[in-house]
């Protein structure tokens, strides 16, 4: 293992730089470049200078796979379409942290840990998230959901119809009556996040206001050609030829997702700290 008081500095930082990129994208919805890469430049200098001085680069090479690990990963999830920009690349800056053995093998079990940590963390803020945002918009969303509910019936009926066959040979088998409580519910969550989206996280801003990377709501009309929605958001020069036609128009919010980092970072600190981490495996 290497020395505690290094390791501890490291996630000291990592938490700092964390707690700051959170903060920022609530207040934001998106999180600058240089907290990501400044981050990553801080913890391999450290870690480089640290192997310099002391004689000992294993220290560096944990960073660095560490590193060159979570850009496959957070690039996988960027061009997966889970991840916006700004999430990959924190992604990449978290690796170069959870070197925190001097044993390879058992930094692999911390960033897969770090990893299910974090999906899982991400599903259950993202729940309350939507009831969140559903909530502060409830007269709008509940009109909406209620309209898709009858629009949907068919849809509805069908699943909750196999969800309801899965129970019956769950009777015999009970891994399928999970599967069709599952199936039961699901038209009406699925329908649920279909009407967060469309109405909690669309507004209308400024054209002056427009950041890079913001998500158009639908397809605008420039003259006679049309910007249409991206993943990667709007680039600057995109921007700028929306500001010479339109005053305003709509876009689409992602729920600020950073946080999701701050709570699994500390979730794996407190494992780790207290030997607990092992015991999952």
């Amino acid at each position: 293992m290497f020395l505690m008081g290094e390791v501890f500095f490291l996630l000291g930082v990592g938490f700092l730089w964390i707690l700051f990129a959170s903060i920022q994208d609530l207040r934001r919805r998106e999180v600058d470049n240089w907290i990501s890469f400044s981050l990553i430049a801080f913890v391999l200098g450290f870690r480089f200078f640290y192997g310099l001085f002391n004689d000992d680069w294993n220290f560096f090479y944990q960073g660095l796979f560490g590193f060159i690990i979570f850009l496959i990963v957070g690039n996988l999830l960027y061009y997966g379409k889970m991840f916006a920009g700004g999430d990959a690349k924190l992604m990449i800056a978290v690796g170069p942290l959870l070197g925190l053995s001097s044993a390879f093998f058992i930094n692999l079990k911390i960033y897969f840990l770090f990893i299910i940590l974090f999906l899982f963390s991400g599903a259950v803020y993202g729940f309350f998230s939507m009831v969140f945002f559903s909530l502060r918009n409830l007269r709008a969303f509940g009109k909406d959901y209620s309209r898709r509910l009858k629009k949907s019936r068919r849809f509805i009926y069908t699943i909750m119809i196999l969800g309801l066959v899965f129970m019956a040979i769950g009777i015999l088998e009970n891994i399928f009556f999970g599967i069709g409580v599952l199936l039961f519910v699901f038209p009406y969550f699925y329908l649920y996040a279909r009407t967060v989206d469309e109405v909690c996280m669309v507004r209308v801003v400024e054209a002056k206001l427009l950041t890079e990377g913001d998500w158009l709501y639908k397809r605008v009309k420039i003259g006679k050609k049309f910007i249409k929605p991206s993943w990667q958001g709007l680039s600057k020069m995109e921007i700028s030829l929306i500001k010479k036609y339109h005053k305003e128009i709509k876009i689409k919010q992602g729920i600020p997702f950073v946080p999701v980092f701050l709570i699994a970072f500390l979730i794996l600190i407190y494992l780790w700290k207290n030997g607990l981490w092992n015991a999952v495996w």
